[in-house]
């Protein structure tokens, strides 16, 4: 909001700190104070931006308005409270904003309405949440107006061999030679003393008294710290060193949360293809009557064909890097690989565990997700345990809301919920199935997740394994990374892709 009048001599702010019906930006997104929507008394106290341990005063009185309420603050005799008086006189920190408990509020067209709040506090800020929110009216102390009228009277004198010559200082009309010449000499000799006369021969001793004096407001003290000359890194680059830490910049995941979430298996020790054996005719059974034969259905086993695929990738690296990088560049060249290994047999699990999925659609994503676990209970016989979101089913998720705009799976305080999604995380549960976030995946579009049980594909891996060759002519290393992986589909259509009709 906005200060109308900002006294140094009685260190008091005055404004408006809440205009009533007029929107504005805050902490909470879009927000409308309603009329009379404040309760307060005087015992309210004035921070810097809202940081509980900087306050630099207390109200001491306030009128509420057709428009507002409008405040008045009594300031500390602090430094804190001293540069907030002179940061609101400079229009530097010049807005008003308010910290509220809130009672009662509405949303209205994306905007929170409220209409029943208690005042907690006041900040003096240097963006209020209404831009338009500044300064009216600086009201400075007769000794402040003084000062400044000093200054300026000295910005106008220059100093001529002893004799101050003041613009502002007319000589006598019967000494017009001497007149003129005092002007000529005034206008060559002005530009040698822009900087003020300052003996710059002091000791050590001098010259920490003189910034403990500079600090308390001497002039003199200053103008010495200001005329010493300043050594720079630019003059003296030979003994600066640029320094390079040890922390590198970058995102080297080698997680794989699908891979990982489905039935683990153990990879055959030879071959590029091995088989599972698959049920295809059951025997069955059949009431049968006394004397009659019982029923009888030849059971029929077939196999899956299993692939086995390697993943790898390998990089030459000249001796100088390998051995004389630091941090080492080939455990960096390692990490990188095993983590792309690991994001790329995820993709891999992906494509053929759910290379086959079922389709399950609801008017509402939990109505879909709801369908999609009936749906892989029918194919199973048993309900399924997990739900997949790529990055994008992850942000929807977040972002579902009932009908009255409650989160719909990562309430803080759920009632009723249909999940629990773990805030500030990627743990949690979706009506009932646990959450499983994978960046390396796109489940598609449309595709709103996957709902699966964790046994419908078995993942078989070998350990990753690291090869490391020497070209001796021309002194290079060659590094590499690969290992084998294979996915099982067990039961395609117990994968249900959900989707929102």
């Amino acid at each position: 909001m906005t200060i109308t009048a900002a006294d140094v001599e009685t260190r008091t702010l005055t404004g408006r700190i809440v205009t009533w019906g007029e929107e504005g930006n805050t902490s909470a997104g879009r927000t409308v104070f309603s009329k009379d929507s404040i309760a307060f008394n005087k015992n309210v106290k004035l921070l810097l931006e809202h940081e509980l341990t900087r306050p630099i005063g207390k109200m001491v009185s306030a009128e509420v308005t057709d428009t507002g309420i409008e405040a008045k603050f009594k300031i500390s005799n602090t430094s804190a409270g001293s540069d907030a008086l002179i940061e609101a006189a400079e229009g530097l920190r010049d807005g008003f904003s308010v910290g509220v408990k809130l009672n009662d509020w509405e949303n209205k067209d994306g905007a929170m309405v409220i209409s029943s709040a208690k005042l907690i506090e006041v900040s003096l800020v240097t963006e209020p949440a209404i831009d338009s929110a500044r300064v009216a009216e600086v009201a400075a102390s007769e000794e402040e107006n003084k000062v400044s009228e000093e200054a300026t009277v000295s910005e106008d004198q220059t100093t001529i061999e002893g004799e101050q010559v003041s613009d502002t200082t007319v000589p006598a009309p019967a000494v017009e030679t001497v007149e003129a010449q005092a002007t000529e000499v005034q206008a060559k000799s002005a530009p040698m003393f822009t900087a003020p006369r300052v003996n710059l021969n002091v000791t050590a001793g001098q010259y920490a008294l003189a910034q403990i004096r500079a600090s308390q407001g001497d002039s003199e003290a200053r103008d010495l710290v200001a005329a010493l000359d300043v050594a720079t890194v630019s003059e003296n680059i030979g003994v600066v060193p640029p320094t390079y830490l040890r922390d590198l910049i970058g995102i080297i995941d080698d997680q794989m949360p699908f891979a990982d979430s489905l039935e683990q298996g153990v990879l055959p020790a030879s071959g590029m293809k091995f088989y599972r054996p698959v049920i295809g005719v059951q025997a069955t059974t059949a009431i049968t009557a006394e004397g009659i034969e019982l029923d009888s259905t030849d059971t029929t086993i077939t196999s899956l064909e299993i692939d086995v695929v390697k993943i790898g990738g390998a990089n030459i690296i000249n001796a100088e890097l390998f051995e004389r990088s630091d941090p080492s560049y080939v455990d960096v060249l390692l990490r990188e690989l095993a983590a792309s290994w690991a994001q790329k047999a995820d993709a891999y699990a992906f494509s053929i565990a759910a290379g086959a999925p079922g389709t399950s659609s609801g008017a509402t994503l939990y109505a879909g997700i709801a369908d999609g676990i009936a749906d892989a209970y029918g194919v199973l016989r048993r309900t399924p345990n997990r739900f997949l979101a790529d990055t994008g089913n992850f942000a929807e998720l977040l972002a579902a809301v009932d009908g009255s705009q409650r989160p719909l799976f990562a309430a803080a305080a759920p009632q009723n919920a249909a999940g629990l999604m773990t805030q500030g995380s990627t743990a949690g549960t979706i009506a009932g199935l646990q959450l499983v976030v994978d960046p390396n995946l796109d489940t598609g579009t449309g595709v709103k997740g996957v709902v699966y049980a964790s046994d419908a594909a078995t993942f078989y891996r070998s350990p990753a394994i690291q090869i490391r060759s020497t070209v001796v002519a021309n002194a290079q290393y060659e590094v590499g990374v690969y290992g084998y992986v294979a996915c099982a589909r067990k039961y395609g259509t117990a994968f249900r892709n959900i989707t929102v009709a």
